[in-house]
């Protein structure tokens, strides 16, 4: 068989050595920053059994699994309109940016939902809303083999990862990685398009809180 330049360049690629440890960590860049800020891991798995244990995840027309954490002022959180709120996304060919669902006030939802009230997520919340402008907070599970549509938000996010795998990965703009289930928090640049997926075989569970900034214009 002749060597050809297309067999050389191929033979270049194979040659490499291949990455197959620094995916099981966390690699951010300007979309996915961990910041200085952190929690008690153990404490927040204790109060979600505690949680869980009165609560049920309501099933999001979008498909993922979600607990609010916060809601409006004399509003209960029954609605997807709660639970999933605007997002923009391209759904052919076209390429075409279509807006879907409604835009929320997420400076609105300003009161912690009864259930949550005396347990460590209380002083997570606290927490986070002593710095930065806190709106919707939601447990999401994301099942196993399971991801959510490539989209974006009006806002970003910050993610504290509670119960993770391997498998279990964020991307943003094309960067993909791991977030490490120890108490850490991650801010999210959600106003890019992302998508958050699990590849593992246990689900993904997070705190995920809205930084309540007025819609990103680009």
């Amino acid at each position: 068989m002749s060597i050809t330049e297309d067999t050389r360049e191929l033979n270049a690629y194979i040659d490499r050595k291949v990455d197959i440890h620094s995916v099981a960590s966390f690699k951010g860049n300007e979309h996915i920053i961990r910041l200085k800020l952190k929690f008690d891991i153990k404490k927040i798995r204790e109060a979600l059994d505690v949680v869980s244990a009165k609560s049920e995840f309501k099933t999001a027309a979008s498909g993922f699994h979600a607990l609010a954490m916060t809601r409006r002022k004399n509003h209960t959180v029954e609605s997807d309109k709660d639970l999933v709120g605007r997002y923009y996304t391209r759904i052919d060919e076209s390429y075409e940016e279509v807006a879907k669902d409604e835009l929320i006030d997420e400076s609105a939802f300003t009161e912690l939902v009864d259930v949550f009230k005396g347990t460590y997520f209380e002083k997570i919340y606290k927490e986070l809303s002593a710095r930065y402008p806190i709106g919707r907070v939601r447990i999401l599970e994301k099942d196993s083999f399971n991801c959510n549509s490539w989209h974006r938000d009006p806002e970003p996010r910050i993610h504290i990862p509670i119960y993770t795998n391997p498998g279990a990965l964020l991307i943003i703009n094309h960067h993909c990685t791991h977030l490490p289930a120890d108490g850490s928090v991650y801010f999210t640049d959600t106003r890019g398009y992302h998508t958050a997926l699990n590849g593992g075989v246990k689900p993904r569970v997070h705190l995920v809180a809205t930084l309540a900034y007025p819609e990103y214009q680009p």
